[in-house]
Protein backbone atom coordinates (compact mmCIF):
# COMPACT_ATOMS: atom_id res chain seq x y z
CA UNK A 1 0.00 0.00 0.00
CA UNK A 2 1.56 3.54 -0.88
CA UNK A 3 2.36 5.23 2.14
CA UNK A 4 0.71 8.72 1.01
CA UNK A 5 -2.61 6.85 0.80
CA UNK A 6 -2.30 5.66 4.15
CA UNK A 7 -2.02 9.44 5.49
CA UNK A 8 -4.72 10.60 4.01
CA UNK A 9 -7.10 8.57 5.49
CA UNK A 10 -5.49 7.16 9.24
CA UNK A 11 -8.52 4.91 9.24
CA UNK A 12 -8.90 3.58 6.16
CA UNK A 13 -8.74 -0.10 7.44
CA UNK A 14 -11.27 0.47 10.48
CA UNK A 15 -14.87 -0.47 10.50
CA UNK A 16 -16.45 2.56 9.23
CA UNK A 17 -19.45 2.18 11.99
CA UNK A 18 -17.85 5.31 14.33
CA UNK A 19 -17.54 9.06 13.37
CA UNK A 20 -14.85 10.69 15.62
CA UNK A 21 -13.98 14.22 15.11
CA UNK A 22 -9.80 14.66 14.43
CA UNK A 23 -9.03 15.04 18.16
CA UNK A 24 -6.51 12.64 19.46
CA UNK A 25 -6.05 12.05 22.87
CA UNK A 26 -2.84 10.71 24.21
CA UNK A 27 -2.97 11.20 27.85
CA UNK A 28 -5.57 11.83 30.87
CA UNK A 29 -5.26 12.73 34.12
CA UNK A 30 -8.08 13.39 36.53
CA UNK A 31 -11.25 15.40 34.87
CA UNK A 32 -9.33 16.72 31.45
CA UNK A 33 -8.22 14.90 28.21
CA UNK A 34 -4.77 16.19 26.46
CA UNK A 35 -3.51 15.87 23.00
CA UNK A 36 -0.92 14.65 21.03
CA UNK A 37 -0.06 18.81 20.37
CA UNK A 38 -0.80 19.19 24.07
CA UNK A 39 -4.05 20.99 24.20
CA UNK A 40 -6.10 20.22 27.20
CA UNK A 41 -10.18 19.52 27.64
CA UNK A 42 -12.60 19.45 29.97
CA UNK A 43 -13.96 16.03 29.88
CA UNK A 44 -17.30 16.35 30.72
CA UNK A 45 -18.77 12.54 28.91
CA UNK A 46 -16.05 10.40 30.44
CA UNK A 47 -15.76 8.35 27.90
CA UNK A 48 -19.85 7.71 27.64
CA UNK A 49 -19.88 7.44 31.78
CA UNK A 50 -17.12 5.29 32.04
CA UNK A 51 -14.10 6.98 33.55
CA UNK A 52 -16.35 7.29 36.85
CA UNK A 53 -13.22 8.17 38.58
CA UNK A 54 -11.51 10.20 36.23
CA UNK A 55 -7.97 9.52 34.07
CA UNK A 56 -5.35 8.03 35.44
CA UNK A 57 -6.81 7.53 39.03
CA UNK A 58 -3.54 6.39 40.90
CA UNK A 59 -5.13 3.90 42.82
CA UNK A 60 -6.70 2.48 39.95
CA UNK A 61 -3.24 2.73 38.15
CA UNK A 62 -1.07 0.65 40.86
CA UNK A 63 -3.92 -1.96 41.48
CA UNK A 64 -3.80 -2.34 37.62
CA UNK A 65 0.76 -2.46 37.60
CA UNK A 66 0.66 -4.74 40.30
CA UNK A 67 -1.57 -7.25 38.83
CA UNK A 68 -0.39 -6.81 35.48
CA UNK A 69 3.12 -7.66 36.60
CA UNK A 70 1.36 -10.97 38.26
CA UNK A 71 -1.35 -12.86 36.14
CA UNK A 72 -3.37 -11.62 33.00
CA UNK A 73 -5.41 -14.76 32.28
CA UNK A 74 -6.42 -18.06 33.40
CA UNK A 75 -9.95 -17.92 32.05
CA UNK A 76 -12.88 -19.14 33.97
CA UNK A 77 -11.66 -23.02 34.01
CA UNK A 78 -10.05 -21.72 37.17
CA UNK A 79 -10.52 -19.78 40.19
CA UNK A 80 -10.02 -16.45 40.19
CA UNK A 81 -9.46 -14.81 43.62
CA UNK A 82 -10.53 -11.07 42.64
CA UNK A 83 -13.80 -12.05 41.82
CA UNK A 84 -14.42 -14.01 44.68
CA UNK A 85 -13.35 -10.19 46.45
CA UNK A 86 -15.67 -8.46 44.40
CA UNK A 87 -18.63 -10.55 44.26
CA UNK A 88 -18.94 -10.71 48.35
CA UNK A 89 -18.57 -7.16 48.14
CA UNK A 90 -21.60 -6.20 45.50
CA UNK A 91 -23.54 -8.85 46.71
CA UNK A 92 -22.50 -7.52 50.69
CA UNK A 93 -23.69 -3.99 49.43
CA UNK A 94 -26.91 -4.72 47.23
CA UNK A 95 -29.69 -7.01 46.61
CA UNK A 96 -27.75 -9.36 45.02
CA UNK A 97 -26.73 -12.67 45.90
CA UNK A 98 -25.47 -13.91 42.46
CA UNK A 99 -22.42 -12.51 40.22
CA UNK A 100 -21.99 -12.97 36.76
CA UNK A 101 -18.88 -10.84 34.95
CA UNK A 102 -19.05 -9.76 31.61
CA UNK A 103 -16.39 -7.91 29.64
CA UNK A 104 -19.23 -5.52 28.31
CA UNK A 105 -22.55 -4.12 29.30
CA UNK A 106 -24.21 -5.64 26.11
CA UNK A 107 -23.07 -8.96 27.30
CA UNK A 108 -24.63 -8.17 30.73
CA UNK A 109 -27.62 -8.26 29.28
CA UNK A 110 -27.25 -10.72 27.65
CA UNK A 111 -27.42 -12.84 30.77
CA UNK A 112 -29.96 -10.74 32.16
CA UNK A 113 -32.31 -12.43 29.17
CA UNK A 114 -30.89 -15.76 29.57
CA UNK A 115 -31.30 -15.74 33.04
CA UNK A 116 -34.81 -14.51 33.23
CA UNK A 117 -35.99 -17.26 30.79
CA UNK A 118 -34.63 -20.13 32.53
CA UNK A 119 -36.02 -18.63 35.84
CA UNK A 120 -39.46 -19.22 34.06
CA UNK A 121 -38.10 -22.57 32.61
CA UNK A 122 -37.25 -24.03 35.80
CA UNK A 123 -40.25 -23.43 37.02
CA UNK A 124 -42.21 -25.05 34.50
CA UNK A 125 -43.52 -22.09 32.86
CA UNK A 126 -41.15 -22.76 29.24
CA UNK A 127 -43.52 -20.48 27.72
CA UNK A 128 -42.79 -17.36 29.60
CA UNK A 129 -40.13 -15.82 27.42
CA UNK A 130 -41.42 -12.10 26.59
CA UNK A 131 -38.99 -9.11 27.80
CA UNK A 132 -41.05 -6.24 27.70
CA UNK A 133 -38.93 -2.93 27.22
CA UNK A 134 -39.49 0.39 26.34
CA UNK A 135 -39.21 3.25 23.44
CA UNK A 136 -35.68 4.92 23.65
CA UNK A 137 -34.10 2.44 25.44
CA UNK A 138 -30.41 1.00 24.57
CA UNK A 139 -29.27 -2.45 25.61
CA UNK A 140 -26.39 -2.56 23.59
CA UNK A 141 -25.61 -3.93 19.93
CA UNK A 142 -25.69 -7.53 20.22
CA UNK A 143 -28.28 -8.92 18.00
CA UNK A 144 -30.31 -9.70 21.41
CA UNK A 145 -30.09 -6.72 22.32
CA UNK A 146 -31.16 -4.36 19.86
CA UNK A 147 -33.72 -6.62 20.01
CA UNK A 148 -34.37 -6.05 23.13
CA UNK A 149 -34.04 -2.03 22.50
CA UNK A 150 -36.57 -2.32 19.41
CA UNK A 151 -35.06 1.36 18.14
CA UNK A 152 -35.82 -0.22 13.73
CA UNK A 153 -32.40 2.13 12.89
CA UNK A 154 -30.18 0.23 14.83
CA UNK A 155 -32.40 -3.32 13.80
CA UNK A 156 -32.11 -2.37 10.35
CA UNK A 157 -30.33 -4.54 7.67
CA UNK A 158 -29.77 -7.42 10.85
CA UNK A 159 -32.79 -9.98 10.02
CA UNK A 160 -35.81 -10.87 11.23
CA UNK A 161 -36.76 -9.74 14.11
CA UNK A 162 -36.42 -12.24 17.50
CA UNK A 163 -39.35 -13.08 19.16
CA UNK A 164 -39.64 -12.73 23.01
CA UNK A 165 -39.51 -8.86 23.02
CA UNK A 166 -42.34 -6.97 23.41
CA UNK A 167 -41.81 -2.75 23.23
CA UNK A 168 -44.32 -0.20 24.77
CA UNK A 169 -44.56 3.52 24.35
CA UNK A 170 -42.51 5.41 27.40
CA UNK A 171 -45.69 5.97 29.85
CA UNK A 172 -48.32 3.96 28.47
CA UNK A 173 -49.20 2.36 31.58
CA UNK A 174 -52.53 0.17 30.43
CA UNK A 175 -50.06 -1.53 27.08
CA UNK A 176 -47.85 -2.55 30.22
CA UNK A 177 -50.45 -3.43 32.40
CA UNK A 178 -51.66 -5.65 29.72
CA UNK A 179 -48.23 -7.04 29.01
CA UNK A 180 -47.65 -7.66 32.33
CA UNK A 181 -50.77 -10.21 32.75
CA UNK A 182 -49.99 -11.93 29.49
CA UNK A 183 -49.31 -15.65 30.09
CA UNK A 184 -46.04 -15.24 27.84
CA UNK A 185 -44.20 -12.29 30.06
CA UNK A 186 -41.06 -12.81 31.69
CA UNK A 187 -39.80 -9.94 32.98
CA UNK A 188 -40.02 -6.48 32.92
CA UNK A 189 -36.75 -4.53 31.40
CA UNK A 190 -36.35 -0.96 31.74
CA UNK A 191 -33.23 1.60 32.30
CA UNK A 192 -34.12 3.63 35.45
CA UNK A 193 -32.70 6.57 33.72
CA UNK A 194 -32.72 6.55 29.83
CA UNK A 195 -28.50 7.48 28.23
CA UNK A 196 -29.10 7.36 24.38
CA UNK A 197 -32.78 7.71 24.97
CA UNK A 198 -32.88 11.22 25.78
CA UNK A 199 -31.23 11.35 29.40
CA UNK A 200 -35.08 10.63 30.83
CA UNK A 201 -35.14 9.75 34.25
CA UNK A 202 -38.43 7.52 35.52
CA UNK A 203 -40.33 8.95 37.28
CA UNK A 204 -39.77 7.03 41.47
CA UNK A 205 -43.75 6.14 41.86
CA UNK A 206 -43.34 4.42 38.50
CA UNK A 207 -40.58 2.11 39.55
CA UNK A 208 -42.12 1.50 42.60
CA UNK A 209 -45.28 0.57 40.20
CA UNK A 210 -43.11 -1.66 37.99
CA UNK A 211 -42.26 -3.40 40.65
CA UNK A 212 -45.41 -4.14 42.48
CA UNK A 213 -47.18 -5.32 38.83
CA UNK A 214 -44.11 -7.52 38.76
CA UNK A 215 -45.01 -9.10 41.64
CA UNK A 216 -48.54 -9.12 40.87
CA UNK A 217 -48.41 -11.66 37.70
CA UNK A 218 -44.96 -13.51 38.53
CA UNK A 219 -42.12 -11.78 36.60
CA UNK A 220 -39.44 -10.34 36.74
CA UNK A 221 -38.17 -7.16 37.48
CA UNK A 222 -34.59 -5.97 35.79
CA UNK A 223 -32.99 -2.87 35.94
CA UNK A 224 -30.27 -1.83 33.15
CA UNK A 225 -28.38 0.57 34.84
CA UNK A 226 -25.11 0.02 32.50
CA UNK A 227 -25.01 3.88 32.59
CA UNK A 228 -26.87 5.13 35.30
CA UNK A 229 -25.51 3.18 37.91
CA UNK A 230 -22.34 2.53 39.69
CA UNK A 231 -23.04 6.09 41.96
CA UNK A 232 -23.79 8.62 38.57
CA UNK A 233 -27.04 9.48 39.87
CA UNK A 234 -25.69 10.20 43.16
CA UNK A 235 -26.69 7.26 44.92
CA UNK A 236 -25.44 3.40 44.19
CA UNK A 237 -27.69 2.28 41.65
CA UNK A 238 -30.56 4.77 40.22
CA UNK A 239 -33.01 2.55 41.08
CA UNK A 240 -32.87 3.59 44.93
CA UNK A 241 -33.82 6.77 45.14
CA UNK A 242 -37.29 5.01 44.53
CA UNK A 243 -37.72 3.70 48.36
CA UNK A 244 -38.31 -0.12 49.15
CA UNK A 245 -37.55 -1.46 45.22
CA UNK A 246 -35.26 -3.87 44.47
CA UNK A 247 -34.78 -5.25 41.22
CA UNK A 248 -34.37 -9.34 40.89
CA UNK A 249 -32.09 -8.68 37.90
CA UNK A 250 -29.50 -5.61 37.29
CA UNK A 251 -27.06 -5.30 34.28
CA UNK A 252 -23.78 -3.18 35.01
CA UNK A 253 -21.18 -2.20 33.23
CA UNK A 254 -18.87 1.16 32.13
CA UNK A 255 -18.28 2.92 35.65
CA UNK A 256 -18.14 -0.30 37.32
CA UNK A 257 -14.69 -0.60 35.62
CA UNK A 258 -13.78 2.81 35.81
CA UNK A 259 -12.28 2.66 32.03
CA UNK A 260 -11.11 -0.88 32.48
CA UNK A 261 -13.53 -2.65 30.53
CA UNK A 262 -16.28 -5.06 32.41
CA UNK A 263 -19.11 -5.87 33.50
CA UNK A 264 -21.80 -7.94 35.90
CA UNK A 265 -24.41 -9.25 36.02
CA UNK A 266 -26.34 -9.16 39.41
CA UNK A 267 -29.04 -11.15 40.52
CA UNK A 268 -31.12 -12.82 43.64
CA UNK A 269 -30.34 -16.43 44.44
CA UNK A 270 -33.72 -17.72 42.77
CA UNK A 271 -33.14 -16.26 39.62
CA UNK A 272 -29.56 -17.68 39.95
CA UNK A 273 -29.81 -20.95 41.22
CA UNK A 274 -31.22 -22.45 37.77
CA UNK A 275 -27.92 -21.37 35.66
CA UNK A 276 -26.27 -24.67 36.04
CA UNK A 277 -22.67 -25.33 34.93
CA UNK A 278 -22.90 -25.19 31.31
CA UNK A 279 -25.83 -22.62 30.54
CA UNK A 280 -23.64 -20.00 30.58
CA UNK A 281 -19.72 -18.39 30.35
CA UNK A 282 -17.20 -15.95 29.42
CA UNK A 283 -13.57 -16.84 28.46
CA UNK A 284 -12.25 -13.31 29.48
CA UNK A 285 -15.16 -12.34 31.93
CA UNK A 286 -14.03 -11.56 35.39
CA UNK A 287 -10.16 -11.96 34.44
CA UNK A 288 -7.47 -10.85 36.77
CA UNK A 289 -6.51 -7.33 35.19
CA UNK A 290 -10.35 -6.69 35.48
CA UNK A 291 -10.90 -8.04 38.75
CA UNK A 292 -7.68 -5.50 40.70
CA UNK A 293 -9.01 -2.62 39.37
CA UNK A 294 -12.88 -3.27 40.27
CA UNK A 295 -12.30 -4.10 43.61
CA UNK A 296 -10.26 -0.55 43.79
CA UNK A 297 -13.35 1.32 41.53
CA UNK A 298 -15.81 -0.90 43.91
CA UNK A 299 -14.45 0.62 47.29
CA UNK A 300 -14.14 3.97 46.41
CA UNK A 301 -17.74 4.61 44.28
CA UNK A 302 -19.57 2.57 46.97
CA UNK A 303 -18.82 4.65 50.05
CA UNK A 304 -21.32 6.81 51.38
CA UNK A 305 -19.33 9.92 51.37
CA UNK A 306 -18.27 9.51 48.18
CA UNK A 307 -21.59 9.36 47.01
CA UNK A 308 -23.14 12.43 49.29
CA UNK A 309 -20.33 14.06 46.84
CA UNK A 310 -21.72 13.20 43.83
CA UNK A 311 -25.01 14.37 44.96
CA UNK A 312 -23.72 17.74 46.06
CA UNK A 313 -22.01 18.33 43.28
CA UNK A 314 -25.02 17.22 41.03
CA UNK A 315 -27.23 20.07 42.56
CA UNK A 316 -24.55 22.29 41.50
CA UNK A 317 -24.90 21.23 38.18
CA UNK A 318 -28.07 21.03 37.96
CA UNK A 319 -28.30 24.60 38.91
CA UNK A 320 -26.03 25.84 36.05
CA UNK A 321 -28.19 24.10 33.66
CA UNK A 322 -31.15 25.09 34.45
CA UNK A 323 -29.33 28.87 34.94
CA UNK A 324 -28.85 27.99 30.90
CA UNK A 325 -32.54 27.57 29.97
CA UNK A 326 -33.21 30.37 31.45
CA UNK A 327 -30.67 32.43 29.33
CA UNK A 328 -31.34 30.78 26.32
CA UNK A 329 -35.17 29.99 26.22
CA UNK A 330 -35.02 30.39 23.00
CA UNK A 331 -32.81 27.04 22.32
CA UNK A 332 -33.43 24.97 25.35
CA UNK A 333 -36.62 23.28 26.35
CA UNK A 334 -35.65 21.53 29.62
CA UNK A 335 -32.94 20.10 31.61
CA UNK A 336 -33.26 16.11 31.39
CA UNK A 337 -31.89 13.73 33.20
CA UNK A 338 -30.64 12.65 36.84
CA UNK A 339 -27.33 13.15 39.07
CA UNK A 340 -24.35 13.42 36.87
CA UNK A 341 -26.04 11.52 34.09
CA UNK A 342 -27.65 14.73 32.73
CA UNK A 343 -28.12 17.17 29.80
CA UNK A 344 -30.13 19.88 27.88
CA UNK A 345 -32.87 19.48 25.90
CA UNK A 346 -33.03 21.49 22.56
CA UNK A 347 -35.22 22.80 19.63
CA UNK A 348 -32.37 21.45 17.27
CA UNK A 349 -29.92 18.80 16.80
CA UNK A 350 -27.14 19.71 19.22
CA UNK A 351 -23.99 17.88 17.10
CA UNK A 352 -23.76 21.46 16.31
CA UNK A 353 -23.55 23.27 19.50
CA UNK A 354 -21.62 19.96 20.75
CA UNK A 355 -18.39 20.66 18.18
CA UNK A 356 -18.71 24.49 19.52
CA UNK A 357 -18.08 22.88 22.66
CA UNK A 358 -15.44 20.53 21.46
CA UNK A 359 -13.96 23.94 19.81
CA UNK A 360 -13.80 25.68 23.19
CA UNK A 361 -11.91 22.74 24.90
CA UNK A 362 -15.38 20.91 26.28
CA UNK A 363 -16.52 17.05 25.61
CA UNK A 364 -19.69 16.68 25.72
CA UNK A 365 -22.16 14.10 24.31
CA UNK A 366 -25.46 14.21 22.26
CA UNK A 367 -28.69 11.72 22.96
CA UNK A 368 -31.68 11.30 21.30
CA UNK A 369 -34.51 13.91 21.26
CA UNK A 370 -32.12 16.92 20.69
CA UNK A 371 -30.43 16.34 23.98
CA UNK A 372 -26.62 17.80 24.57
CA UNK A 373 -25.70 14.85 26.81
CA UNK A 374 -23.45 15.25 30.10
CA UNK A 375 -22.00 12.70 32.27
CA UNK A 376 -18.53 13.87 33.93
CA UNK A 377 -16.45 11.68 35.81
CA UNK A 378 -17.79 11.66 39.18
CA UNK A 379 -15.07 13.58 40.83
CA UNK A 380 -15.52 16.70 39.57
CA UNK A 381 -15.64 19.73 41.42
CA UNK A 382 -17.17 23.18 41.82
CA UNK A 383 -14.90 24.91 39.60
CA UNK A 384 -15.35 22.20 36.86
CA UNK A 385 -19.04 22.89 36.81
CA UNK A 386 -18.76 26.46 36.40
CA UNK A 387 -15.91 25.82 33.31
CA UNK A 388 -17.91 23.73 31.61
CA UNK A 389 -21.36 25.86 32.01
CA UNK A 390 -19.44 28.80 30.96
CA UNK A 391 -18.90 27.00 27.79
CA UNK A 392 -21.96 25.66 26.99
CA UNK A 393 -23.26 29.64 27.86
CA UNK A 394 -20.53 30.96 24.68
CA UNK A 395 -21.48 28.13 23.38
CA UNK A 396 -25.50 28.77 23.15
CA UNK A 397 -24.80 31.99 22.07
CA UNK A 398 -22.83 31.11 19.25
CA UNK A 399 -25.36 28.55 17.93
CA UNK A 400 -27.95 29.53 15.56
CA UNK A 401 -30.57 27.45 15.14
CA UNK A 402 -31.39 25.75 11.71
Amino acid sequence: MPEDNFHEDPRQHILPVYRPPEEVFVEGQGVYLFTEDGRRYLDFIAGIAVTALGHAHPAMVEALRDQAGKLWHTSNMFRVKGQEELADKICRDTFADRVFFTNSGTEAVECAIKSARKYHWSQGQADRIDIITFTGAFHGRSIGAINAGGNPKYLEGFGPKLPGFVHLEWGDHEALKAAAAAPTAAAIFVEVVQGEGGVRAMPEACIKGLRELCDEHGILLIFDEVQCGMGRTGKLWGYQWADGVEPDILCAAKGIGGGFPFGACLMTEAVGAPMQPGSHGSTYGGNPLAMAVGNVVWDVISDEAFLANVRRVSGVLQQGLKSLADTHPDKVEAVTGKGLLTGIKLKADPKTLQGLCRDANLLVGVAGNNVLRVAPPLVIEDAHVREAIGVIDRALTEWKLP
